[in-house]
């Protein structure tokens, strides 16, 4: 076989589309197992989840109402009515071509890698590492935090909760001072991460449980606050059309800004992408779970909005409330009295433990498969998967080591919680896009024989998706309200800044010269023409003809390593050592020979590195 020729930037165009077309179609008869080796990986967590169950996961990552109900002041103080009801709305219908965007590219790299593999597969040979490095730490970050704002949100609510006992605000049950919330807080994150790491193989029945159990809280507060409606009832011209603005901002950007509700609660669209290695067919079932629970959160979201828009108290009062948390109020105010109200509470309170250990899950597998590409600082103790278990333990506890740190940020503020929740969208979205982006720009080629096709709407729906990110990268960057308070600066941009900083940093320390990016070969049913141009890919800068006389149609050896380490770093038109037929070839740039010697020693498995 002969490499003829390669591009300007030293890319193998050729062969890395005839790659691509191989890859594609050694899906169509494949396991979920197989699927993942043709990926470059080796199957280590057990597939225990169904169509259903992984997209009853994917509903519990939202957790509607429970993702709601904590960041509901935002709509309030942007625009009232309008903006809680239409900004869900507008929001959901949004979201859903950021799912099918995802999902259309899901279809075609089930891995939990997820977007940042997406981008290195997706992106040109030149700028692949840095773009997977780029979008793999925007989604670590953002799985993190956004697990971080869900326990200390859960933490507020909680507090929030048993102050409905309380005889007024001047003379709470519980004061919530800093230590009080830290405490609690620790508490949750703790408890959220044993469930997670011990009862691995209950956690899809928990997330079917949850479903139900959501749907019932629901329609008791439905019924609950409308039958009752202690203060009266708003009219249906007030709930669909009465637009307040208590934040200061002008009325359009004050709307956008409320936004962030609906963007929060809907920001966890992507993270079920890291359970593809535990889905029994992720190629189908979970692009199919993150498009179908936009359509569910969207019902439940309405469910529980619209209720409590008809018996919203004053405004004012609710948006300027020290806690933050206005719907224990709004139900309690409702229904008359605290026994009921907490009755009421008591689903949600739930249902946010269980978003929060979904979370946790979420997030574990994230950092797993980061770390096993060798991203993230001490790598070979994070890839590690506890086989008794059947979760990768260290993973979860450097999540939790790192939530539990930034949580001590509320000693300091107590607008920590509004800091956590904007990072976790503002870095969700920038790696949700990194992959579309890509994928557009390049004409949706590697999408064109996806399972999970969009077909002629795949360029509306990809337009869309960024059009979304590109407004809410800034918008979600902005105080809730001017002038800007203690309580309503808003620390995201400086909490995202320090994220980028430490991992350009450790790009430029560590990552320029070791990081080699996501495997593309397999353990050993990797289609040989993308190892091979691969490796070839990765031999230099230099833009020789290479020639190879023997045939390559069958796979190179995976790397024992846990970064792959069969990258090679010689200088420019130096030989390079590729895998032949089971063999260590020797290519020499420029002349077309080949020399070749067998070596069978497993340790001999990765080339040496000048």
């Amino acid at each position: 076989m002969t490499l003829t020729k390669r591009d300007s930037h030293g890319s193998p165009s050729d062969v890395d589309n005839k790659a691509d077309q191989h890859l594609r179609l050694s899906h169509e008869n494949d396991s979920a197992d197989q699927i993942l080796e043709n990926l470059g990986y080796k199957p280590e967590l057990s597939r225990n989840r169904s169509t259903f169950q992984v997209a009853f996961m994917s509903f519990v990552l939202a957790s509607i109402p429970y993702g709601l109900a904590t960041t509901l002041v935002y709509p309030i103080t942007g625009g009232g009515p309008v903006d809680i009801i239409w900004g869900w709305v507008a929001v959901s219908a949004i979201i859903v071509c950021v799912a099918a965007s995802l999902g259309e590219i899901t279809s075609v790299y089930p891995t939990a890698g997820g977007v940042y593999y997406q981008a290195f597969m997706l992106a040109p040979a030149k700028w692949r590492r840095i773009a997977s490095w780029i979008c793999g730490w925007a989604y670590l970050v953002g799985n993190i935090t956004i697990t971080l704002a869900v326990n200390f949100g859960t933490t507020l609510f909680f507090v929030s909760c048993v102050n409905v006992f309380a005889q007024d605000d001047d003379h709470p049950v519980l004061e919530g001072k800093p230590y009080q919330v830290f405490l609690i807080f620790l508490g949750i994150t703790l408890l959220c991460n044993a469930v997670s790491a011990l009862g691995n193989k209950w956690l899809p029945w928990i997330d079917t449980a949850a479903i139900f159990w959501t749907f019932a809280g629901v329609i008791a507060i439905m019924v609950c606050v409308l039958a009752i409606a202690k203060n009266g009832r708003h009219d249906a011209k007030w709930v669909f059309t009465y637009f307040e603005n208590n934040s200061g901002w002008p009325d359009g950007w004050s709307y956008m800004v409320g936004l962030l509700h609906a963007g929060y609660a809907t920001s966890s669209t992507g993270m079920i992408i890291s359970m593809c290695e535990e889905v029994q067919h992720p190629a189908t079932q979970v692009p199919k779970a993150m498009v179908a629970t936009i359509g569910i959160n969207t019902v439940a979201g309405l469910l529980f909005l619209i209720p409590l828009v008809f018996v919203l108290p004053d405004l004012t009062t609710l948006a300027s409330l020290a806690s933050g948390q206005p719907v224990p109020p709004i139900i309690k105010s409702a229904i008359g009295n605290s026994g009921g109200a907490f009755g009421l509470l008591f689903p949600i309170m739930v249902l946010a433990l269980i978003c929060g250990i979904g979370c946790t899950t979420a997030s574990s597998r994230c950092a797993w498969a980061f770390s096993r590409d060798g991203a993230v600082p001490g790598s070979k103790i994070w890839m590690k998967v506890n086989h008794t278990l059947d979760v990768p333990l260290n993973a979860m506890m450097l999540c939790m080591i790192v939530e539990i740190v930034l949580g001590l940020i509320y000693f300091g503020s107590s607008a920590a919680f509004n800091a956590f929740s904007g990072v976790g969208v503002i870095s969700l979205t920038a790696s949700y896009a990194c992959p579309i982006v890509i994928s557009l720009l390049d004409g949706r080629k590697a999408v064109k024989a996806a399972k999970f096709s969009l077909g002629r709407f795949g360029y509306a729906a990809n337009i869309i998706a960024i059009s979304w990110s590109a407004l809410a990268l800034p918008l979600f960057c902005m105080p809730s309200a001017i002038p800007v308070q203690a309580t309503t600066v808003n620390y995201a941009p400086a909490v995202f800044v320090a994220a980028v900083a430490i991992s350009g940093i450790w790009y430029w320390v560590w990552g320029h010269k070791n990081y080699a990016g996501p495997p593309v070969h397999g353990e050993s049913k990797a289609p040989t023409w993308r190892y091979f141009c691969l490796c070839v890919e990765r031999c230099g800068r230099s833009t020789p003809q290479f020639s190879l006389t023997a045939a390559v149609e069958t796979s190179g050896p995976a790397s024992p390593s846990p970064r792959r380490n069969w990258q090679t770093r010689h200088a420019r038109n130096q030989p390079k050592a590729v895998w032949v037929e089971n063999k260590c070839t020797t290519v020499f740039p420029g002349n077309g020979n080949a020399n070749s010697s067998t070596n069978d020693d497993a340790d001999a498995r990765d080339t040496k590195q000048s």
